[in-house]
This record gives C-alpha cells, structure tokens and sequence, in this order.
C-alpha cells in the first residue's frame, strides 16, 4: 500500500517506520527543513524499545510535493494549528480513490479536512501510541499503543475495518470503533490534562502524579470536557476517564514520558496545540453556555508561557 504521512514528527516517525517494516512503501513529509534534511542525509534514527535503529525512508518537505504518485492512505499527524496548510501543500496526491485518516490530538479536524477530501474518504480515529522528539532525525519510540477508528462517511463501515486491518498487519493494534466521537472526547480528556499541565510546571506525567494537587487539577479538568461533551451527545464516564487518565502517572508504564506539548514547547521551542484541546473545550463552552474555568485558564497559562520563551 501506498502511504503518506503528512507530518513526521515523534508520531508520524513511528507510524512510518512500523508500516514500512510491515511491508507498505511509504514516505514522510514534513514542514521542518533540519528535520527533512537530517533523514534524507543519515536515514531516521530511532531507539525502539532501546535498540537503535536506522531506516530510511523518502521524506520531502510539504512546500515540495508534486504529483509524482497518488496515496492510497494519507495519515495526518501535523499539528492541529498546521492541518489546513498541509492539505493545501499535499493536493496533488490526493486521488478519487485516496483514503485520509485523521490522527490528530484535539477535537474537529473533519470540518477542516472535508475541504479537501469527499466525506467517503475521510477516517478518524485516536491513537494510545507513544513517542518523543529528540532532536532533527532522531525520535524515542517505546511501549506498546492501540488505535481506534470510523468512517465519517455513511455505509463506509468495511473500509474502515479493513483500514484496521491494514494498520494492525504493521503491527499497530488499530480496530474499529463505532462511537469514535467518545474516544476522541476521552483521548481528549488525557491531552487536556497531561500535556498543559505538564507543559506548565515542567515535568512529565509521573511527576506531576506526585503532587498533591494533581488529582483535584484532573476531576475538575475531565468534567469541564465531560460537560462540553454532554452538549454534543456524547456522555463520557467520568469516574472511568478520570481513572484512565490518573493510570498515565504510572512511571513502570509511561509516567516517565514529557507529553507532546511540553516535547513541542519546553524542549523545541515550538507553538503549542492548546487552542484544539482545551482551547477548544472553552470555545464550546462558550457556546453551549457550559462554565469551562479550569480550561480557559490553562489555555491562557500555555500561551503566556509560549510569549516568555519566544516560541514559534
């Protein structure tokens, strides 16, 4: 199968190198020049699971794409702020027969992706996958994940089974989900919590499991989101999701892990996602009259943070 994946970072560097290894030719595109010259010059470095490793796949920049072949799967992992300019930049391989699955952390991205690709092609799913950015061409790839997916398209259903079927041969543990909109708010709920908060007081999410406002922070985070979620027909449990979340302390399982936000900002000096995750739950909120404080202010709080440390 002919993949692309549009946004190679920790994540997408994961995705491509275990489809690849699962015997689909794919190729990477990025919008960070050090980062795509680092791969095509020395092949994508990573330590999987404590090996290092080198694999080398093609990457082009996105302003470079042409209409050199046609994907049968695009998997979007740019960033939430970037998806409407890396859909633009990558038209020209996207066919009537292309399918588009959305990957991205936050909550929404079909109103943007359905400008470029028919409702029929487009997927949507969360993944429980995990990966760090160490620095250009070089990406930390530990412990095992899952993905769930559905179609938006109606009667789309076998496509996106077999699309699970296609992601869990490489290895990916994908399956179809038919109330994908639950695990997106619930994966959300993880994001809206670990990553500003982490991002914030600096640490990764076993540290800040051991303070004791921690548990307080999450209730109170996790009800604004479960609160917005209600407005759109979607009722979380919110005892399981704040046990879901709280299981992220785990430093034997991935406590020791700096989310992407705190890896985007902290470590890279780069904007942040705020705004589609718990940015997001204060737009809604404002619009469902649903009180989001906790959120509003840790949006606040991150962008304040990205204006101290000049981020771009």
């Amino acid at each position: 199968m002919k993949i692309a994946i549009a946004g190679a970072g920790a994540m997408g560097s994961r995705f491509g190198i275990m489809l690849a290894k699962g015997g689909n030719e794919v190729t990477l595109i990025d919008g960070w020049p050090a980062h795509v010259e680092a791969i095509k010059k020395e092949g994508l470095k990573a330590n999987f699971n404590g090996e290092d490793i080198t694999v080398n796949l093609p990457i082009m920049l996105q302003s470079k794409v042409s209409a050199q072949t046609h994907a049968d799967l695009i998997i979007l992992f740019t960033k939430a702020m970037q998806l409407d300019q890396m859909l633009q930049d990558i038209k020209p391989l996207i066919a009537q027969h292309t399918e588009v699955l959305c990957l991205l952390n936050g909550i929404g991205h079909e109103d943007v992706i359905e400008k470029y690709v028919p409702m029929e092609k487009i997927f949507i799913g969360n993944t429980m996958w995990t990966a760090g950015m160490e620095g250009p061409g070089k990406v930390k790839l530990f412990g095992n994940g899952s993905i769930e997916l559905q179609n938006l398209g109606k009667g789309q259903e076998e496509a996106a089974q077999k699309l699970a079927a296609v992601l869990s041969e490489s290895g990916l543990n994908a399956k179809y989900s038919d109330n994908i909109h639950y695990s997106i708010y619930r994966k959300a709920c993880v994001n809206g919590t670990m990553n500003g908060l982490c991002t914030v007081l600096d640490v990764n999410m076993a540290g800040l499991g051991q303070t004791s406002t921690a548990h307080d922070m999450v209730v109170t985070i996790v009800n604004e989101f479960a609160s917005v979620a209600k407005c759109e027909g979607v009722n979380l449990d919110v005892a399981e999701v704040i046990a879901h979340v709280e299981s992220c302390f785990d430093a034997s399982t991935i406590g020791m892990h700096f989310p992407s936000m705190h890896q985007d900002l902290i470590k890279n000096n780069r904007l942040t996602e705020i705004d589609y995750i718990n940015g997001a739950v204060s737009r809604k909120g404002k619009k469902y009259n649903v009180a989001t404080p906790y959120c509003d202010f840790l949006t606040q709080l991150v962008h304040a943070k990205e204006q101290i440390l000049g981020a771009k």
